[in-house]
C-alpha cells in the first residue's frame, strides 16, 4: 500500500493525532532506509539524466573509440566511475536525494564493462577471440564479451553490499542476460546456432525467474523486478523465436502465456501481465492469419472473448480479498503439512 502525506495526515487526524505528530511520523518515515521511495515527477529527470549517461558510454560509443588505447579506455572508464561513486556516496547521506545516488553508483558499475574490455584489450587477456571493436559489444554474442559480463555482475554486488538501491540489480540482470548468451560459446568452444541459443534463453530465464522469486520479500525493498523483467525477457523471447510447425507446441506456448498471467495474480507482479499478454496477443494474431484469414466470424469471436475477459477480471477485483483470504489459507496448509512431513 502506497500513501502520501496528505493522506496520512487526514488519516491521523481522524484517529486524534496532532498535526505535528503526523509531521514528525512522516519524517521518519521518509528517511527510513527500508522504505522503498516513492516516485516522484522528479525521478523522471533522473533516470532519464542516468540512462542518457549509461547509454552514452555503452549503447552509443562510436568506432572513433578504436583510436584509445586499452589503458586509455580504462582509465577513461575508472575516472567515471570514481566521479559517481564519490558523488553518489555524498548524496546517498541525505534521503532527499537517495535516488540520485543510488543512481549515480548504479553509473558506476555500468563503467565496468568498458574498464575491463580496455584492460583486455592492452594485454590481450582475451577469453576466446579478439572480439574487435567495443561498439560490439551489445549487438554481437561472442565468447570473449564472458570476461566484462562476469565484472559487470561482481561490480554490481559489491555495490549493492553498501548501498541498498533495487535499481544496482538491474546492471547485473542485464549482464547476467549476455552471459547465458556468451557462456555458452566459451564452455564449448563453438558459436551456437540461434536456435540452440533460443533453448537456452528460457532455461536461463526461468532460473533467473526463480532467483528473483528467491529474493522476493527478503527486503522492504523491492530487488526483485529486474530479475523478473531480464528473466521475462529471456524466457519468453526465447520461447517466441523458437520456430514449430506443430499445433500442440503452439498451443503449449499459450499456456505459458495464461499462466504467466495467473502467476502475476499469485505475485500481484504486473510484469508478468505485461508479458502474458504479448504472448497470448502473439498466439492468437499467428492463428488468425494462418487458418482464419479468411474468417469474417473470428474478429467478433476474439471481441467476445475479450469482453469476457474483462468480466472475469471485474468479478476477480469483486472478490480479491476473499480469494486472496483463501489462497494464502491453502498455503499455509500445504506449508504446515510439509513441514509435518519433514
Amino acid at each position: 500500500m502506497r500513501i502520501d502525506q496528505s493522506q496520512l495526515d487526514h488519516a491521523m487526524s481522524e484517529l486524534g493525532f496532532t498535526r505535528e505528530q503526523s509531521a514528525v511520523l512522516w519524517g521518519k518515515l521518509d528517511s527510513t532506509p527500508g522504505v522503498e521511495s516513492r516516485f516522484e515527477p522528479a525521478h523522471v529527470g533522473y533516470f532519464f539524466g542516468a540512462l542518457l549517461v549509461i547509454g552514452a558510454m555503452g549503447w552509443f560509443i562510436t568506432d572513433g573509440w578504436d583510436r584509445f588505447a586499452g589503458w586509455q579506455l580504462t582509465a577513461i572508464a575508472l575516472f567515471y566511475a570514481g566521479s559517481f561513486v564519490m558523488a553518489g556516496s555524498r548524496v546517498w547521506r541525505d534521503s532527499l536525494y537517495r535516488v540520485p545516488g543510488g543512481l549515480l553508483i548504479t553509473m558506476a558499475v555500468c563503467m565496468t564493462p568498458l574498464a575491463v574490455y580496455g584492460m583486455e584489450r592492452q594485454f590481450h587477456l582475451w577469453p576466446q577471440l579478439d572480439p574487435g571493436s567495443y561498439t560490439r559489444f551489445h549487438p554481437l554474442i561472442d565468447a570473449s564479451w564472458v570476461g566484462m559480463e562476469v565484472g559487470t555482475v561482481l561490480a554490481a554486488l559489491g555495490a549493492l553490499r553498501y548501498f541498498k538501491f533495487p535499481f544496482l540489480t538491474a546492471p547485473a540482470a542485464y549482464a547476467l542476460w549476455y552471459l547465458s548468451m556468451d557462456l555458452t560459446g566459451l564452455i564449448f568452444g563453438k558459436a551456437w546456432s540461434f536456435r540452440q541459443l533460443c533453448i537456452v534463453s528460457p532455461i536461463f530465464g526461468l532460473l533467473m525467474l526463480l532467483t528473483a522469486y528467491w529474493v522476493e520479500g527478503k527486503s522492504d525493498l523491492d530487488f526483485s523486478y529486474w530479475g523478473y523483467l531480464f528473466g521475462l525477457l529471456a524466457f519468453t523471447g526465447g520461447l517466441s523465436f523458437m520456430e514449430s510447425n506443430s499445433e500442440w507446441s503452439k498451443f503449449g506456448y499459450l499456456l505459458i502465456h495464461v499462466a504467466l498471467v495467473g502467476i502475476s495474480l499469485f505475485l500481484k507482479r504486473k510484469v508478468f501481465v505485461v508479458f502474458g499478454a504479448i504472448g497470448i496477443f502473439g498466439y492468437l494474431s499467428n492463428e488468425a492469419y494462418t487458418h482464419f484469414r479468411n474468417s469474417v466470424g473470428f474478429p467478433f469471436v476474439l471481441s467476445a472473448i475479450g469482453i469476457a475477459l474483462i468480466f472475469l477480471a471485474m468479478q476477480y477485483k469483486r472478490n480479491e480479498t476473499a480469494l486472496q483470504k483463501r489462497v494464502n489459507a491453502w498455503l499455509r496448509g500445504r506449508a504446515g503439512e510439509a513441514s509435518g512431513h519433514a
